[in-house]
């Protein structure tokens, strides 16, 4: 665990890696979350979060997933990458929040149960992805 003074200084300096997931059921629909935190409090959006160090990304996914959502991931594919500056963070940094995500898609069926972990205070499908979120595909 990374002290909340060095872990400041860090995101002083450097970008946040991410992972943030589409969820998509049998529909098409994807599974947005209400955020309780910020970057986005208050907004819907994908789940995801931060790295961790030694964890690879397709680990990344299943602990940011099975966290978040309870669902448990056994296939995903990665779709491309995210990138955005936040004004607001959940550290109060007096700079904006850099974060670059690597972003995955994995699908569902329509009738898992799922359940919220802290950081989120609901969840809906939706035929939409939010406009914010562009995301930008790999090179071939």
């Amino acid at each position: 665990m990374i002290k909340e003074k060095l872990y400041k200084q860090i995101l002083e300096v450097m970008p946040l890696l991410c992972v943030d997931i589409i969820i998509r059921n049998a529909r098409g629909e994807y599974l947005l979350v209400k955020r309780d935190n910020e970057p986005l409090k208050g907004w819907w959006w994908v789940v995801g979060g931060r790295v961790q160090k030694y964890e690879t990304l397709t680990q990344a996914v299943k602990r940011k997933v099975k966290q978040e959502t309870s669902l448990v991931v056994h296939k995903m594919r990665p779709v491309g990458y995210y990138e955005d500056k936040f004004e607001k963070n959940s550290i109060k940094l007096d700079t904006k929040l850099h974060a670059l995500s690597v972003v995955f898609e994995v699908l569902i069926s329509n009738n898992v149960k799922i359940c919220l972990d802290a950081q989120s205070s609901d969840w809906k499908f939706a035929k939409k992805l939010p406009a914010r979120f562009r995301v930008k595909k790999f090179c071939k």
